[in-house]
């Protein structure tokens, strides 16, 4: 088995605001990504507590309030940071941009998923 990734395009950087989310479905996981500013950070879109659509929740620095129960997620490693005693997590996928448009890396073992990009509420295909 080959330990090659794909990075996928997923959308023009200005589809997804400053310090909001938005879903996508791609190679059939639903994620979630962040436009921090300075960088777009990808997570799997369900929080760990209940399911919640990371995607909707608020931005704060580099965390994301779950809007079912305010489970805190930190965007960087994926781990839940609130509540403390919670030893939960959620995948984490990396990103670039190249020219202007928002791509996300699919891990080796996914890499013969079908690439479909939903963008839904993204505004528009990068492909």
């Amino acid at each position: 088995m080959s330990s090659e990734t794909r990075w996928i395009r997923v959308t023009q950087c200005e589809n997804i605001p400053l310090r909001e989310g938005r879903a996508v479905e791609i190679a059939g996981k639903e994620l979630a990504i962040f436009n921090l500013g300075e960088r777009f950070l990808a997570i799997e879109n369900r929080c760990p507590h209940r399911g919640g659509p990371l995607a909707d929740g608020i931005v704060s620095g580099n965390l994301v309030v779950c809007p079912l129960h305010s489970w805190r997620v930190c965007l960087d490693d994926g781990a839940v940071v609130k509540p403390a005693e919670e030893r939960a997590c959620v995948s984490t996928y990396p990103t670039r941009v190249e020219g202007g448009v928002v791509c996300v890396q699919i891990p080796a073992e996914e890499r013969d998923a079908p690439a479909l990009v939903s963008s839904g509420n993204l505004g528009g295909d990068a492909e």
